[in-house]
């Protein structure tokens, strides 16, 4: 048997099967011909399986090269030589593609819950703290244009956004009323706090 074989040519399977016993021997031109043989079909199912070329690339050498080292575990009564081939190629697109979906799944979690958020969160975690009863009559020190943002914002749970669209005022006006009532409402909480201690 010739072993000049041009890409894309037809191969008959005993030719397949002769090659790959070559392979299995550590023939480097068995392994040649078998992949000028077969390489046009595995990457065509790896494109076809991940859609990206440069993905389907690597497959393909990562395809070759297991089948470089597992050749002699090849058993021609459970497959052909290109239905094997075949089958390797197939699990590690699939493989390729479950990675990437998990990947993104956490990369979107992560980032859903690492998002950034449109309000302070300094000033909120410190209003959390104080007392309830405390916070109730510190609100009382503030402007009604700040009671009214803060009550939206922290009591509604709604975004500055929302409070915005809510109140039909710019963006920086609800967060220059909220930073204003927070600090009054923080000075004015501590005060109680420390006159009751």
């Amino acid at each position: 048997m010739t072993r000049a074989h041009t890409a894309g040519a037809t191969i008959e399977r005993a030719e397949l099967d002769e090659l790959l016993a070559g392979v299995a021997h550590g023939d480097r031109v068995a392994f040649t011909d078998f992949y000028r043989a077969t390489s046009a079909r595995v990457y065509g199912l790896a494109l076809r399986v991940v859609q990206h070329r440069a993905a389907a690339e690597e497959i393909t050498q990562e395809v070759y090269l297991q089948v470089w080292q597992t050749a002699a575990r090849y058993d021609a009564s459970m497959s052909t030589p290109t239905g094997w081939l075949l089958m390797l190629t197939h699990r590690r697109a699939v493989d390729r593609v479950r990675r990437e979906s998990a990947a993104a799944a956490r990369d979107l979690v992560f980032g859903h819950a690492h998002r950034p958020v449109d309000h302070d969160v300094v000033a909120e975690s410190v209003t959390r703290r104080l007392e309830a009863g405390s916070v109730v009559d510190g609100m009382r020190v503030l402007t009604p244009v700040q009671r009214e943002a803060i009550t939206l914002a922290y009591y509604g749970g709604r975004s500055y956004t929302e409070v915005a669209d809510h109140l039909g005022i710019p963006l920086s006006t609800v967060k220059s009323r909220i930073r204003d009532g927070l600090r009054r409402l923080r000075t004015a909480v501590t005060d109680t706090v420390v006159a009751a201690g």
